[in-house]
């Protein structure tokens, strides 16, 4: 039962990063919105997720929250300051050839593409927290059983 409950849960954060990768992709190859370094820097820690989760889900191997975990957190970080100098851009101007700042993509008046990849990286780290909850707790129900 607690093997189900850990694939689906890697499951949707497969599903998730893989939705998120082919956005990006989407907006970069398709819509042709040159990527900023920031976004590149998220890309960077997205782009893999899809493929080493699926691989653990292929394998059976659920033990690698603590990976997907790691890219996340690390991603939502990069994407936490992405959204604020959005928010409150700098008076320094350019960060690159493009700028962090450029608002390709607004829906609604404020879902940006940096939001939508905050967004993926914040589902995703509350997905492998859950299942590292649901590890400690089957070990504290194991830890009972035997006392």
């Amino acid at each position: 039962m607690k093997n189900k409950k850990k694939e689906r849960l890697l499951m949707a954060v497969w599903l998730v990063s893989t939705i998120a990768t082919f956005g990006s992709l989407f907006f970069s190859e398709i819509m042709k919105y040159e990527p900023c370094k920031l976004c590149w820097l998220q890309r960077i820690f997205m782009y893999p997720l899809p493929v080493i989760v699926g691989l653990a889900l292929i394998r059976k191997d659920y033990n690698q929250i603590w990976s997907f975990l790691s890219l996340a957190s690390i991603g939502f970080i990069i994407s936490l300051y992405h959204n604020y100098i959005m928010l409150f851009p700098p008076e320094l101007g350019s960060c690159g050839r493009v700028s962090c700042t450029t608002d390709y993509f607004n829906l609604f008046g404020f879902i940006t593409i940096p939001l939508m990849a905050l967004i993926a990286f914040l589902l995703i780290i509350v997905l492998c927290v859950a299942g590292l909850k649901m590890d400690k707790q089957a070990k504290f129900i194991v830890e009972n059983e035997q006392e």
